[in-house]
């Protein structure tokens, strides 16, 4: 469900605000319908920051989940996805109080549990191309094992007609949670109320946290949803 951040709520980096937004999740004080998001490039108010968001299964219960807001060009031009991604990553440690700790490797990435040796996801390293920077999964203990060679994060920054859109999207993603291509019932909710919701809000956070380290001041933030691919809802 769309909610809203204020001013000074979970903008600071801090474990226990990130804990307090979601706790606060299930409180519906902004909505915002598809129609309304759809123009949202259209009609553009100056008094909030949009995020755009869609989270689903798709027809082989693969997750497909993107997320992006888009900066004004003043403050956005000297991105590039390589400083997105690097910013991500120093920012999961941070969020989480280095409970998870990316780790960067020749071999690629791995988002070790608390320094241990356990690692929740891998990825090859790096593909930059063109306006991307795409990170291909490769196991971990939140992986299918039989799916592991599926799935990437891609992180985009891209000029549009508006201004410069930041995109965070993870696509064929395989949860260990929902075990098959054909999940159960409680597979399904039990992804969607833990893994799914936390992977919205830290991708949520992290594209406000972002808007603020460029604007120099904080923002209210508002979730709109969008149809990029049909899928289930998550």
């Amino acid at each position: 469900m769309p909610f809203l951040l204020e001013d000074g709520w979970a903008l600071d980096g801090s474990f226990s605000s990130f804990i307090r937004l979601m706790l606060c999740h299930h409180i519906p004080v902004v909505t915002i319908s598809a129609a309304d998001g759809k123009m949202a490039g259209m009609k553009r108010e100056h008094s909030h920051q949009e995020i755009s968001c869609q989270q689903v299964l798709i027809e082989d219960s693969s997750v497909f989940s993107v997320q992006w807001t888009v900066l004004s060009v003043s403050i956005a031009a000297v991105l590039t996805p390589e400083f997105v991604l690097q910013r991500y990553l120093a920012y999961i440690r941070s969020c989480t109080f280095s409970l998870i700790r990316p780790l960067i490797r020749e071999t690629g990435i791995e988002f070790r549990l608390c320094g241990s040796r356990f690692s929740l996801i891998n990825f090859y390293p790096a593909s930059l191309v063109g306006d991307s920077a795409t990170l291909r999964i490769c196991g971990g203990l939140l992986v299918q094992p039989r799916q592991c060679d599926r799935g990437e994060f891609r992180f985009t920054v891209e000029r549009v007609p508006d201004g410069v859109r930041v995109a965070l999207q993870l696509s064929e993603f395989c949860p260990l949670i929902l075990g098959s291509s054909s999940p159960s019932l409680i597979r399904y909710w039990l992804y969607r109320l833990t893994q799914a919701a936390i992977h919205q809000l830290v991708t949520v956070r992290f594209l406000t946290l972002l808007y603020r380290e460029l604007a120099g001041s904080s923002v209210t933030v508002k979730l709109v949803p969008v149809d990029v691919r049909t899928g289930r809802p998550v």
